[in-house]
């Protein structure tokens, strides 16, 4: 495991990174986030790690834009995981009126933002693809996800982040036809979504 003894890690996205997480004691909330500090904190307790989230329910990237040295350069993360990408497509499918973030557009923000925390001493980043809209492989939402999925992917190796197969990951389980659910809603976790989601992103984060 890469990470030094209290190195801070800061999660940012949206609802599946926030995931109730101004209700709980520990402002980690109950979903993928709250899997990867049990499972470090339990595996690494002498690394004394500190994990804060910053996920915010219905953001795409431009929100994150708008709160980025707010909730993240502040911080001062030695460790910053970024998983973003779901409602830029979603807002497509269920808001079409509104102004779209569509994949240059999001690919530019993103950049910008990691532009930004480039400024950041010693700060590694994580980059975690966007997952599913809708669990069959071929769906809408998932057609349209592919070239935000491949901006993520492309962002990861200009900057040398770790990357977080997490859509692959999921659209593997999905073709393999289990038969059980990864999400209550076809985007938001259950708790076997948020496990995929946090094995994915230990294993990518292990491996380097």
């Amino acid at each position: 495991m890469p990470f030094q003894p209290k190195d801070r890690i800061v999660f940012i996205g949206d609802s599946i990174t926030d995931k109730g997480r101004k209700k709980d004691p520990l402002k980690l909330g109950s979903g993928y986030v709250r899997l990867i500090h049990d499972y470090l904190t339990a595996v690494y307790p002498h690394l004394a790690l500190k994990m804060i989230n910053e996920g915010v329910s219905g953001n795409r990237v431009t929100d994150l834009e708008k709160r980025w040295t707010l909730d993240v350069l502040d911080h001062k993360p030695q460790w910053l995981s970024i998983s973003i990408g779901i409602n830029d497509v979603w807002r497509q499918l269920d808001s079409p009126g509104i102004e779209q973030v569509y994949p240059d557009k999001f690919e530019e923000v993103y950049r910008n933002l990691l532009e930004q925390t480039k400024l950041l001493p010693n700060c590694r980043l994580i980059l975690m693809q966007p997952t599913v809209i809708k669990e069959y492989s071929d769906a809408t939402g998932n057609r349209l996800l592919a070239p935000y999925v491949d901006v993520v992917n492309r962002l990861a190796e200009e900057y040398d982040a770790v990357l977080v197969p997490t859509h692959h990951a999921f659209i593997d389980f999905l073709n393999r036809e289990t038969g059980q659910d990864l999400t209550t809603d076809g985007v938001h976790m259950n708790s076997l979504g948020d496990m995929l989601m946090a094995t994915t992103w230990l294993k990518a984060v292990e491996r380097r």
